[in-house]
């Protein structure tokens, strides 16, 4: 398997505090890894360094062999963060195609594909406000997932979701490395972790 994304030496502080001290990674194409750590043990930051929304006091993230100096384009990176970042003013369908749309791309059977699989096709006309913290989670992942991004980073994709929804977001993770991507996973699920192919813990700002 061909990594897809590689860190070395990756530390972070802020202020005086240093909360990633000297990460090292791979995730290689068709994996589907995740990782663990306590609450304030640094996963966020990590995957902001990770996905080039923040830039490391030292080290470097190679993606796709290249050394990562800006956010890459969506087809390279997709990010669910935690707060989700969808676009109150977008409906949920147009949320879900707006990385297709950025680049010009067919969209509407992409999108109704996606919303149908995680359980909200009916709910692509109404705006994010009106969802709830779980449809909104499922929404945002439909729109990391739509362009088929090289590297799919999620940062606690089922906190919001119930026991039921679960396996269909796992499901999609799943497909998504089988069909190539890398895909790295924040989460406390215990869930989660047991379908993974390969479990990392942070822990005392490093990947073991």
């Amino acid at each position: 398997m061909s990594t897809v994304l590689s860190a070395h030496e990756i530390r972070r502080s802020f202020g005086t505090v240093e909360v990633l001290s000297g990460v090292d990674l791979e995730v290689a194409a068709g994996e589907f890894v995740t990782l663990a750590g306590p609450s304030g043990s640094g996963k966020s930051a990590l995957f902001a360094v990770l996905s080039g929304f923040d830039t490391a006091d030292s080290g470097e993230v190679l993606l796709l062999g290249e050394r990562m100096t800006a956010p890459p384009a969506w087809t390279d990176c997709a990010v669910l963060p935690q707060v989700m970042g969808l676009a109150d003013e977008l409906t949920v369908a147009e949320n879900v195609a707006l990385p297709l749309r950025l680049r010009g791309e067919e969209h509407a059977a992409r999108v109704t594909e996606l919303l149908d699989e995680l359980g909200i096709g009916a709910l692509g006309d109404r705006y994010p406000t009106e969802l709830s913290f779980g449809q909104r989670q499922r929404a945002a992942l439909a729109r990391a997932l739509a362009p088929r991004p090289r590297l799919l980073l999620a940062d606690e994709p089922t906190a919001h979701l119930d026991h039921a929804t679960v396996p269909l977001v796992l499901g999609l993770l799943r497909r998504a490395a089988e069909e190539g991507a890398a895909v790295l996973v924040a989460t406390h699920d215990k869930e989660v972790h047991e379908a993974a192919h390969r479990q990392l813990r942070l822990v005392e700002g490093r990947v073991s």
